[in-house]
């Protein structure tokens, strides 16, 4: 960094920092996990985890928290410096950071995540998983990095900077609710209350007009083709928790299909498989 980012306060180093590293856990979440379902956080996981929906759902989530919990931890640096009287920052000084900390979380998603842990790769289902996840380290973790070195020192105290990431923060988050469009699922998933009796989710389906592909083991996640806006009502009114093409939440639950490894066979806990 040049003198004058060292001339910062410390807390807002930390706070662009922190922001740049969150949102680049957003965008590798919103992007592979929700919009084009490449993995889920755990996916590289050996059954029976790897194959439980629910579980690898849950994982995204707290993945997605903690992504939260920084952002928010960065932002509380940032009022908490201005509180005091810091020197605004520059907009140079603000993507520099920003740039840092979003190339540094990809670095170390690949180093650890991807190769240490193998908890993931960026394509699950490539023939050379090695190749796509340096491809998506050069483009979105050195090429942000070495962009730091290249980016002009100029421009006058920034304004309304932290409102504008808020806002693709925001858009990113909408955006990935509707994942499932977006990919051309031809499925939906459908995640029912535990303790419902099979006959009463089938009629749910049944009414709902779509038609069963599968379902899981612990048979209450079913995938049926797609569901109609009042198909979704009709679900919803019926014991139906979370649906995959409702807007804003679920879209990762699209992520598997009927040849993926969370499916099961259709004949679980007495659903007849005709049915």
């Amino acid at each position: 960094m040049d003198a004058i980012i060292a001339k910062l306060d410390p807390r807002i180093r930390a706070g662009w920092l922190l922001l740049g590293f969150a949102l680049g856990g957003f965008f590798d979440g919103i992007v592979l996990h929700q919009i084009l379902q490449w993995h889920h956080l755990l996916s590289g996981l050996a059954d029976p985890a790897g194959s439980d929906l629910r579980f690898q759902i849950m994982a995204d989530g707290i993945y997605h928290l903690f992504m939260y919990v920084l952002a928010v931890a960065g932002a509380v640096l940032l009022v908490a410096a201005r509180a005091a009287g810091a020197r605004p920052e520059r907009t140079s000084e603000i993507l520099r950071l920003a740039l840092v900390g979003f190339g540094v979380w990809h670095v170390v998603d690949a180093v650890v995540f991807h190769w240490l842990l193998g908890l993931h790769r960026i394509k699950m289902n490539s023939d050379m998983p090695l190749a796509w996840d340096i491809a998506w380290l050069a483009i979105f973790g050195i090429v942000p990095l070495v962009s730091v070195l290249v980016l002009p020192n100029r421009g006058g105290p920034a304004r309304g900077a932290s409102a504008a990431l808020t806002s693709i923060v925001l858009l990113a988050g909408l955006a990935a609710g509707a994942g499932p469009l977006f990919n051309g699922a031809a499925n939906s998933i459908i995640v029912f209350r535990a303790g419902m009796e099979p006959a009463a989710m089938m009629r749910a389906v049944q009414v709902a007009d779509v038609h069963l592909k599968w379902v899981d083991a612990s048979g209450t996640v079913w995938a049926v083709d797609r569901v109609s806006w009042r198909g979704l009502v009709t679900l919803h009114a019926r014991g139906a928790l979370v649906v995959s093409t409702t807007p804003v939440i679920a879209g990762c639950l699209a992520w598997t299909d009927a040849d993926g490894a969370s499916s099961r066979p259709i004949q679980q806990r007495g659903i007849p498989s005709s049915l």
